[in-house]
């Protein structure tokens, strides 16, 4: 059908919206639904609409969103890297446009005929007739390539008409300022989960919102943790590497979980090692007991771990794990280009000391005296094992222990 005039959607002043949105650096939910929205009050009979992207993160590849009319949420849907979601990815109208070098796609849903993709299938049992999609490259050099290196958008109608020739490249014509709008807060998490990532949530958060200048450090009131595997080195000498960092990872793996489930912050870790921080707030026995709750969970979260290990005949070991409440440094330390967000001071000091007394004293875990007369929630389960001299500390220090949680 010849398109005419009267047929063609009002999209006036829909670019000027799309790239507010983009410049007010909404959430990617929140503008794919004010994009789908927008063009579906014009007229556009749109019951579905999706973007994908890819994304770095540890866990996922990629991430979808999903748009519905008759919906008040956008599905979010990241892939996670396993080789199930690599071989739906296989399957995918993205990735046959990836390699054929495609930058449009369409598909009558309602022929009767075998359909290309089973997403396809699975829309088509929705009820939908006639299915399109976009790519919207960031990069030229990148066509050919099987990874996306933009924004992939797709839509799909019931209208037994289908999508209007015409209509759907309007649409697509809309597709590079959306893309740029959706870039830009797609650049913003990437940063923010890299920094997350590797500096820690409260560390990374910081350095995001401008706290890089080296030398910019401030005085915080924090509960310590320093946490270490035993036998490491011995370990590392007789077990292939690849067994070492499947052991490594789900040990770091429980200690992150603990230390975040009750608020704390990991700041790094330091080969079989481990460092992070519950920082005071009003209640300074409440912030005790979370990082003694932390504790608790990990205790019996290793020896979960270990139990099974055992049973698998798999490498495994014990850990140590001081707890010290001080005063710290807080901040950026390091070179003019290469700075480290971290902690210094005595007290940092000191739990490394206390950390180190776990072997000779035959203790998982040991507390400070400062932690100790804080922790007055557990107090009836602290106990003393004694005064001890600790390196490159000038007085003896009384230490504690833990008993079991009932």
């Amino acid at each position: 059908m010849a398109c005419t005039d009267s047929l063609l959607l009002d999209l006036s002043g829909l670019v000027d919206r799309i790239i507010e949105r983009g410049l007010n650096g909404l959430p990617i939910e929140e503008q794919l639904a004010g994009f789908a929205e927008l063009i579906n009050l014009a007229g556009f009979p749109m019951k579905r609409a999706s973007i994908g992207m890819r994304t770095l993160h540890p866990q996922f590849g990629a991430l979808t969103y999903i748009w519905r009319p008759d919906e008040d949420r956008v599905e979010y849907s990241p892939q996670k890297r396993t080789v199930q979601e690599l071989a739906a990815f296989r399957q995918s109208p993205v990735n046959f446009m990836l390699k054929s070098g495609e930058t449009t796609l369409r598909h009558r849903l309602d022929s009767g005929e075998e359909l290309a993709f089973p997403i396809l299938e699975k829309l088509r049992g929705e009820g939908m007739t006639d299915y399109a999609a976009g790519i919207v490259r960031y990069d030229t050099a990148s066509h050919g390539s099987s990874a996306l290196e933009g924004v992939f958008f797709s839509c799909a109608t019931d209208d037994p008409a289908g999508f209007h020739t015409g209509q759907l490249q309007q649409v697509f014509e809309l597709l590079p300022y959306f893309a740029i709008a959706v870039k830009s807060r797609l650049t913003y998490d990437v940063a923010s989960t890299v920094t997350k990532t590797y500096l820690g949530k409260d560390a990374g958060r910081r350095v995001l919102t401008g706290e890089i200048e080296r030398g910019t450090t401030q005085t915080i009131k924090a509960v310590i943790w320093y946490f270490d595997l035993q036998g490491f080195t011995n370990l590392a000498e007789t077990t292939p590497g690849e067994q070492m960092i499947a052991m490594l990872d789900e040990y770091f793996g429980a200690v992150v979980g603990a230390v975040e489930a009750y608020g704390g912050d990991v700041l790094k870790f330091m080969g079989d090692g481990l460092l992070a921080i519950f920082k005071f707030s009003d209640d300074g026995g409440a912030c005790c007991s979370r990082a003694i709750g932390a504790a608790d969970e990990l205790l019996g979260t290793m020896a979960t771990i270990n139990n099974r290990r055992k049973a698998e005949g798999l490498v495994l070991t014990n850990f140590s794990l001081a707890l010290h409440l001080g005063d710290l440094m807080y901040g950026n330390i390091g070179s003019e280009d290469r700075l480290d967000f971290t902690v210094i001071g005595p007290a940092v000091n000191m739990v490394a000391r206390i950390q180190a007394m776990c072997r000779p004293l035959e203790q998982d875990l040991i507390i400070s005296s400062a932690m100790a007369g804080s922790a007055v929630r557990e107090r009836k389960r602290i106990f003393s094992i004694g005064q001890h001299v600790l390196r490159g500390i000038p007085e003896p220090q009384e230490l504690f222990s833990l008993a079991a949680a009932d």
